[in-house]
């Protein structure tokens, strides 16, 4: 036990050094030490960048799942930085316990997903929002609904502008389709991660 209890003291130092990077051998026990943080309880969250038609994204976990998934116009220092202050400080970049979501996305950006099958940490969402953002997630592939129709199915039918402030703050969006929810007249509406990565998605869905 006390062998174990100095190990993670250790670890914990290496994760107050920052974030892991490295090259060649460096980069391999960097990974390594990643990896036995997250299992052995060092780390909080785990995240890993990733390339996407869509830009680079983060993606963020913790022991629950998926907790994170954002676009990164200005560097991941800002997501990083809320998820610190909203989650734990005790982040690690280890991107072998993000590979099952990084695979799924790939599948779905490629057009051979259209559900994805991944456990999700649902701490950063008010429970307006969780209730919101479930709704959403019943949306099949390639169909769309609206604002008004999403809240009403929330159990707030006239909150509607609050549906749409919760779907602007998604916390995992893709995962959590809200791009395909739309103005009742039918036109694009609102999107946290730009109207273009919006209509690229609603597109892609459809086959376009």
């Amino acid at each position: 036990m006390e062998t174990m209890t100095s190990d993670l003291r250790d670890l914990e130092r290496a994760l107050r050094r920052g974030p892991t990077q490295g090259a060649g051998d460096d980069r391999r026990a960097a990974s390594e030490l990643a990896q036995r943080a997250v299992r052995e309880g060092a780390a909080d969250i785990a995240y890993a960048m990733i390339d996407s038609p869509l830009g680079a994204l983060l993606l963020a976990g913790t022991r629950r799942g998926l907790v994170k998934l954002a676009y990164t116009p200005q560097g991941p220092d800002p997501v990083l930085q809320a998820l610190a202050r909203r989650v734990s400080p005790r982040l690690i970049e280890a991107p072998g316990s993000l590979d099952e979501p990084r695979r799924q996305l790939e599948q779905y950006f490629s057009g051979e997903r259209h559900e994805f099958e991944l456990a999700l940490d649902r701490r950063l969402m008010s429970p307006f929002a969780r209730r919101v953002l479930s709704v959403t997630a019943a949306i099949p592939y390639g169909s769309a609904s609206t604002y008004l129709d999403v809240a009403r199915r929330a159990g707030s039918p006239r909150g509607y502008r609050a549906a749409g402030n919760a779907l602007g703050a998604n916390p995992i969006p893709i995962v959590i389709p809200c791009h395909r929810v739309l103005h009742r007249t039918g036109g694009l509406g609102g999107y946290g991660g730009g109207l273009e990565r919006k209509r690229w998605l609603l597109e892609l869905e459809r086959g376009e």
